[in-house]
C-alpha cells in the first residue's frame, strides 16, 4: 500500500513537471532564441514568436501590480505593442483576465500564455527574454512551477556579436572599446543569472550553446528528461520553427552562400591583442565555464588598465540593475524602454 502511495505521489510530480512553463534565459546572444524556437518545433508548447519582457520591463515600468491604477497603465501601453500583436488573443478578454486576477509579473505572464495555449489547444508554454536570467529570484516567487534552462555560451563569441548588433554602449571615453565592454557585460549577467539560480534547486539546469549546435541530440535527451518532455530532434528539424530552419546570425554574410560557423567564431575574427584583452578581461570566468583561454601575456600596465575598466564597467552594471529592479528610480529607467516593442 505504502509503495502504491509513493509511486502515485512520484507520478504526480511527474505529471506536474511535464505541464511547467519554461524560461529559456541567458546573456543576450548566447543562443535563448534557437533553443526556444526548437522547444516551440517540439511541439506541445504555445507559439509565441516574441519576447515577453515581463520582469525585466513590464514589471519595473508599471510596478506593483496589485494596484488596479498600475495594471490599467500597463494594459494600454501592452495591448498597443507588438507583444501584443503577437499573441493573437482578443484585447476585451485579455484585460478582463488581467484586471481580475493580475497581481504580478508572473500572474500577467501566466495569465496571457496560459489563454494562448487555450486557443492554440497545448498543454504548456515557454518564455525566451534573455535577460530573465537576472530575474529568476522573482520567477521562482511568482511562477513557483517554472523550470528554467541557462544556455551559455563562449564569451567572446557573444561579445563579438554584441558589438555587431550595438547593443552596449560604453561611456564616452570608452568609444572604441565597444568589444571588451561587451565581453564584460556577457560575464557579469552570466555570473549574476548564476548566483540568482540558487532558489531554483533542481528546477534550473545549463547547458552550452556549442554543445546544442555541435551535438543536438544529446543535449535535448538531456533537456528531454529535464522538461519531462520529448524533444525530438528529427520532428524539430522537420517542424522548424523561426531559427531552426533560419538562424538568427549577426553576421548576415555567413548566411548568404558563406560558411556559417557561429562556433569559436573570435578566433577567425579576433587579433592577437583583441585575444589578449579580452582574456585579460574574462579569461577567469572563461575558465570556470571550461572555455579554452589562449595565454598570450599582458604587459603589466594594460593589465592594471583592464582591471579598473573592469571594476568600473562590473559596479556600472550592478548599480544600474539594483535600481532598476528595486526602486521606483526603475521606471525613470524604462521609461523610454517600451516604445520598441
Amino acid at each position: 500500500m505504502q509503495n502504491t502511495e509513493i509511486s502515485n505521489e512520484l507520478s504526480a510530480v511527474r505529471s506536474v513537471r511535464s505541464k511547467a512553463p519554461v524560461f529559456v534565459v541567458g546573456s543576450p546572444r548566447s543562443g535563448t532564441t534557437l533553443l526556444y524556437h526548437m522547444l516551440l518545433s517540439a511541439g506541445n508548447f504555445t507559439i509565441y514568436r516574441a519576447e515577453s519582457q515581463v520582469f525585466n520591463l513590464l514589471e519595473p515600468r508599471f510596478g506593483d501590480l496589485s494596484v488596479a491604477s498600475n495594471r490599467e497603465r500597463l494594459l494600454r501601453a501592452w495591448c498597443a505593442s507588438s507583444l501584443f500583436a503577437k499573441t493573437g488573443l482578443d484585447v476585451a478578454e485579455v484585460s478582463e483576465k488581467v484586471m481580475a486576477s493580475c497581481r504580478n509579473g508572473g500572474d500577467f505572464l501566466r495569465l496571457v500564455m496560459e489563454a494562448m495555449a487555450q486557443q492554440q489547444k497545448v498543454e504548456r508554454w515557454a518564455d525566451s527574454t534573455p535577460e530573465h536570467v537576472l530575474y529568476l529570484d522573482r520567477i521562482q516567487a511568482t511562477v513557483p512551477d517554472a523550470l528554467a534552462i541557462h544556455i551559455i555560451r563562449d564569451g567572446r563569441d557573444v561579445a563579438l556579436s554584441l558589438q555587431k548588433q550595438a547593443w552596449i554602449r560604453p561611456f564616452p571615453w570608452d568609444h572604441a572599446k565597444d568589444l571588451e565592454v561587451a565581453a564584460l557585460y556577457w560575464e557579469w549577467v552570466v555570473q549574476e543569472g548564476r548566483k540568482c539560480s540558487a532558489e531554483l534547486g533542481e528546477r534550473y539546469t545549463e547547458i552550452r550553446y556549442e554543445d546544442l549546435v555541435l551535438n543536438p541530440r544529446a543535449v535535448l535527451t538531456e533537456l528531454s528528461r529535464f522538461v519531462d518532455q520529448d524533444l525530438d530532434y528529427d520532428r524539430i528539424e522537420r517542424v522548424g520553427v523561426g531559427s531552426v530552419s533560419h538562424p538568427n546570425s549577426s553576421f548576415a554574410g555567413e548566411l548568404e552562400g558563406g560558411v556559417f560557423t557561429p562556433v569559436a567564431r573570435w578566433k577567425n575574427s579576433l587579433d592577437a591583442r583583441q585575444i589578449s584583452v579580452l582574456d585579460e578581461l574574462v579569461g577567469e570566468t572563461l575558465r570556470q565555464l571550461e572555455y579554452p583561454v589562449q595565454t598570450i601575456g599582458t604587459p603589466m600596465g594594460t593589465r592594471k588598465s583592464l582591471a579598473r575598466m573592469r571594476s568600473i564597467y562590473r559596479a556600472y552594471f550592478g548599480l544600474k540593475y539594483r535600481l532598476k529592479k528595486g526602486t521606483p528610480l526603475g521606471r525613470i529607467f524604462m521609461s523610454g524602454d517600451f516604445s520598441w516593442v
